[in-house]
């Protein structure tokens, strides 16, 4: 190598090899531009070159989808000429390095994915992961998070509706910090990122450019050591406002017909969008940095091309309408500048003032980017922590002190905490509140809703990565159906270690098997979604963490079904069958400090079913309230269905399996607690007969107490203002250092 030696390279994140095929795709010897330009556009936050070859083997296709992976986002059709516009992302790393600005701008990086689409964004759901709340990184980094998440959400006007939150020791050296956000758009209204028809001018819309996030798609896609607060330069500082306004300009805009194609500005800036847009189109792309609007002097084109300033757009403008683009967003007080054009041919060309600075084929930087089918091998640990012998744990504690101290562990407990951060509320679409299973939308015009869910478990991944991953499928998908939606379509987020170790790349590879199973037999077509590894601190890698959000279509929304009971003397039926099963279980976590046993089986005919009779049961009317059972069991999912109903309580006896702790809360799958008014108990019965789901009535709202009973036998006796007491306020407690109730 005669200018570029190996300390450069391992700034930029490439290795030897990795150099020689740049070689031989350049024909000659890369620049310090060229060279920074293949290392984003390589990484793997960028270029998937470790999960590309799993990921094809996921379904993607359906009778609704109108797109699949490959855009800026998917979409699926819900009827009357609209379809549902989603996608999940990851801002892991900068969360962890300045959790405000990292999550604040993870959030506006994922609405502009959908904006971009030429959908209205009109919903943001989280799935969050973080440290013991009793450390105080882990509570400054958590209250960062929320608040960087809220302050995006509520100042751009898009309400934040639901998500989930996990605490686990396992992310105290790296959180996730995963968004999904979802719009609607007419299906004809659909923008794609390509660009095409030479001649045709390039616009640059939004912020300038500034020197944040240079190198933060490689800053993400290595692991952490104890160097990593250094790397605060490359997270990048979000402006709501600024994003509001181009939003608006953007969606005006591309109503025009005017915009060929359009894509965002996020991970590897300039690089990404030019270099994508021109291998979507079959096309080249010429551009001139200094026109490139910046708000720092002295930016050299390195900078410029690898800046990853937030709200910034690059636009393909129909030639001859320049003009009526750039009033737009004069409308909107935003400059619309032009800044190259379309080419024939298949190259990204840079220059600075005139003088070609940087030359490559888009392919080169997009689809030729290496892509690994890394080494493999089950871990040899991963055999032994599924034994489980609850012999081995001591004795059992007493029913009543483990439902106390589950019913306020803060993975279970009310995330009233970070929702009350959020505006849920804004644009008058939320249907179902944060916090009430699945979240709902309404569909403005229409008597449609979309439920949507996002779930994960990283114990089970880490138990059995396939089972694991096919568990959070079905759980999203059940949390759907259970507000009464019929899931059809996914997006998944995928958090896992160092894919160079051969066990954490087995546990990737495992799981994109499981959820390519589940979602093959759930009919739920995966639209798209993001990659984040290296999720490790010091060696030290997260729990294998894929998080599912699935979309559901309700055709009549005003029926959509919540977790609370609503009235007393209500029959309560348990739909599935209740096995006992503890491994992974949040109960063994907080009363025996384990992460141990297999997580519970899952018959995918069988969820298919109870997903299917749910939807049913909800649409005709036929039960209250629905609530899936997952961490806690069946006493936490029984508990939950009387908080936030105004104290109604619950009286039920539950059929002994293994011991008393194993009935209330083990954490077995495809369970569904329902209430249903006494006259309607024959058909639910009977419903649940014809799908070939079982199902029992457990017991009978009322009161103002939680008795449960395991046959017959005292168990679990507290008042619901009590146990909603702790739920409610456990994390608020741990945040503020006050004691447990």
């Amino acid at each position: 190598m005669t200018v570029i030696d190996s300390q450069v390279l391992e700034r930029h994140g490439l290795k030897p090899d990795e150099y020689e095929r740049i070689l031989q795709l350049m024909g000659r010897e890369p620049n310090l531009l060229e060279l920074g330009m293949f290392s984003v556009m390589w990484s793997e936050h960028c270029s998937y070159k470790s999960s590309r070859v799993h990921l094809k083997t996921l379904p993607t296709t359906g009778p609704r989808v109108v797109q699949g992976p490959g855009e800026n986002a998917g979409a699926v059709d819900i009827g009357d000429g609209l379809c549902a516009v989603f996608k999940i992302e990851s801002h892991n790393h900068p969360s962890f390095i300045e959790p405000y600005q990292g999550a604040a701008t993870g959030v506006g990086g994922i609405i502009r994915d959908i904006f971009t689409m030429g959908a209205r964004p009109i919903a943001l759901l989280n799935a969050l992961r973080f440290g013991s709340l009793d450390t105080a990184l882990a509570r400054r980094i958590f209250e960062g998070v929320v608040a960087g998440v809220g302050g995006y959400g509520n100042s751009i006007g898009i309400p934040t509706v639901g998500g989930e939150i996990v605490f686990d020791e396992m992310y105290a050296g790296n959180p996730l910090v995963n968004v999904l956000c979802l719009g609607i758009s007419r299906i004809d209204g659909i923008v794609k990122g390509a660009a095409r028809g030479a001649g045709n001018p390039v616009f640059y819309v939004g912020a300038r450019t500034g020197r944040d996030g240079i190198h933060g798609a490689t800053m993400a896609s290595a692991e952490f050591d104890d160097k990593s607060a250094e790397k605060r330069p490359a997270v990048q500082v979000g402006d709501p406002f600024m994003e509001k306004l181009l939003m608006e300009a953007c969606l005006e805009v591309m109503k025009t017909g005017a915009v060929l194609g359009i894509q965002d500005m996020g991970a590897a800036g300039l690089s990404c969008a030019t270099s994508e847009m021109g291998s979507r189109g079959g096309c080249g792309m010429t551009i001139d940095v200094m026109h490139v609007p910046q708000r720092e002097t002295g930016m050299t084109p390195y900078e410029i091309m690898l800046s990853e300033s937030q709200e910034r757009m690059l636009l393909v403008v129909q030639k001859g309408r320049e003009r009526e683009v750039e009033q737009v967003f004069e409308k909107w007080d935003l400059h619309a500048v032009q800044v190259g054009e379309v080419i024939d041919g298949s190259r990204l060309k840079i220059h600075e003032r005139g003088v070609l600075v940087a030359e490559v084929p888009n392919r080169a930087l997009t689809d030729e980017a290496p892509v690994y089918r890394r080494p493999m091998h089950e871990p040899s640990w991963q055999k032994d922590v599924r034994q489980l012998s609850l012999a081995e744990l001591g004795p059992a504690p007493p029913a009543q002190a483990a439902f106390d101290r589950l019913v306020a562990a803060p993975t279970i407990a009310s995330k009233r905490w970070a929702y009350r951060q959020y505006d849920h509320s804004v644009g008058t679409n939320t249907i179902a509140q944060p916090g009430m299973s699945a979240a709902v939308v309404r569909v403005k015009g229409t008597t449609r809703g979309l439920a949507l869910s996002v779930d994960g478990n990283g114990r089970f991944c880490y138990l059995d990565p396939h089972r694991g991953a096919m568990l959070a499928v079905a759980e999203a998908a059940r949390n759907v159906a259970c507000a009464g939606g019929e899931p059809i379509g996914g997006t998944n987020n995928l958090n896992f270690g160092n894919p160079e170790r051969p066990e954490i790349m087995w546990q990737l590879g495992e799981a994109v098997r499981g959820i390519g199973d589940a979602c093959r037999a759930l009919g739920i077509p995966i639209t798209g979604g993001n990659v984040s590894l290296y999720n490790e601190t010091e060696g030290r890698a997260i729990f294998p963490t894929p998080v599912l959000g699935v979309v559901g279509l309700l055709d009549d929304a005003s029926k959509t079904a919540t977790r609370t009971f609503k009235r007393d003397a209500a029959a309560v039926v348990l739909l599935g069958d209740n096995l006992g099963e503890l491994g992974g279980s949040e109960y063994l976590a907080a009363m025996h400090g384990k992460v141990c046993g297999p997580p519970p089986a899952l018959d995918l005919k069988r969820e298919a079913a109870l997903q299917k009779l749910i939807v049913a049961l909800v649409r005709e009317g036929t039960v209250e309230s629905a609530h899936d059972c997952s961490e806690g069991g069946l006493a936490i999912a029984l508990a939950e269905c009387t908080f936030d109903s105004g104290g109604i309580g619950v009286t039920a006896d539950l059929a002994l399996v293994g011991d008393a702790n194993a009935t209330l809360f083990g954490e077995s799958a495809s369970r569904i607690v329902v209430s249903t008014p006494e006259d309607r108990v024959a058909a639910v019965m009977a419903a649940a007969k014809s799908a070939g789901v079982p199902a029992a009535v457990i017991g009978k709202t009322g009161g103002d107490r939680i008795r449960l009973t395991v046959n017959g036998g005292a168990a679990v006796n507290s008042s619901v203002t009590d146990a909603e007491q702790a739920w409610a306020t456990a994390i608020e407690r741990k945040m503020s250092g006050r004691a447990p109730l």
